[in-house]
C-alpha cells in the first residue's frame, strides 16, 4: 500500500526516499553517485542540486506552489485511500501516478529520488503511460453504463487526464530542451518548477474526479 509522509515534516518524502534509493520508475542514470549532502561540491551533474541553489525568493515561490500541491494530495488521500486496491486497477494506477508526481514535486525542492532532469522526463513518461492505462479502464466502465450525467462526467474527467498527462510530459521536455548544456539537460529554475507542480496538481485533481466518477457511474 502507498505510505504517505507527514505534510508537517520538513523533509517531505525524505524518510521514504533515502539518497541511495532509486525512483519507483527505475534507477537513475547516476543513482550510484555519492549523496550531495554528504559530499558537497563533489558532483556537478544532478539538476536536483541546482534546485537547492535557487535564490531564496524563488525557493519561497516554489514552496507556495508545493503547499497547493499538498492540499490536492490530501484530497486525493481522502477519496482514493478509502477504496480497497485489491483487484482494483484504477486505484492501483491512481496511487502509482500520485507517488511519481510526489517525486517530481520533491525534485523542485531539491529533494527526493529524482536527481537529473532526465529522471524528471522519464517520470513524466511513466505518468503518461499510467494515465493511458487508467483512461482505458475508465472508458470501459463508461461504455457499460447507461446514458446519464454520471457517465458524461466520467468521460469528461478521462479526457482531462489525457490532457494533463500530455501537459506534464510536454512541460518536462520543453523546459529541459531549452537548457541543454554540454549534453546534459538542466532544469531551467523557477519557471520549470512551478510549471511542473501546476501540471502535477491539475493531473491529480483529474485522477481524483475520475476515481470518484467511476464508482458513481
Amino acid at each position: 500500500d502507498l505510505e504517505w509522509p507527514s505534510d508537517d515534516e520538513e523533509g517531505l518524502n525524505d524518510e521514504i526516499y533515502a539518497p541511495s534509493q532509486t525512483s519507483s520508475h527505475g534507477p537513475s542514470s547516476d543513482s550510484q553517485l555519492p549523496d550531495l549532502e554528504m559530499y558537497p561540491g563533489k558532483n556537478d551533474n544532478p539538476s536536483r542540486d541546482m534546485m537547492r541553489r535557487l535564490p531564496k525568493e524563488e525557493r519561497e515561490q516554489i514552496e507556495l506552489q508545493v503547499e497547493g500541491f499538498k492540499k490536492t494530495k490530501r484530497d486525493f488521500e481522502r477519496e482514493v485511500l478509502k477504496w480497497d486496491d485489491r483487484g482494483n486497477d484504477i486505484i492501483v494506477l491512481a496511487k502509482k501516478m500520485c507517488m511519481i508526481m510526489m517525486e517530481m514535486t520533491d525534485f523542485t525542492r531539491g529533494r527526493g529520488p529524482l536527481r537529473t532532469t532526465m529522471d524528471v522526463i522519464n517520470a513524466a513518461k511513466m505518468i503518461s503511460e499510467c494515465g493511458s492505462k487508467l483512461n482505458k479502464i475508465a472508458k470501459d466502465i463508461a461504455a457499460q453504463c447507461v446514458e446519464s450525467q454520471s457517465k458524461s462526467d466520467l468521460v469528461a474527467y478521462v479526457d482531462r487526464i489525457t490532457l494533463y498527462c500530455h501537459q506534464l510530459d510536454i512541460t518536462s521536455k520543453v523546459k529541459a530542451d531549452v537548457q541543454n548544456i554540454s549534453g546534459e539537460l538542466i532544469v531551467s529554475g523557477l519557471d520549470s518548477a512551478t510549471s511542473l507542480i501546476t501540471a502535477a496538481k491539475n493531473l491529480m485533481n483529474a485522477v481524483v474526479l475520475t476515481v470518484k466518477a467511476s464508482y458513481i457511474a
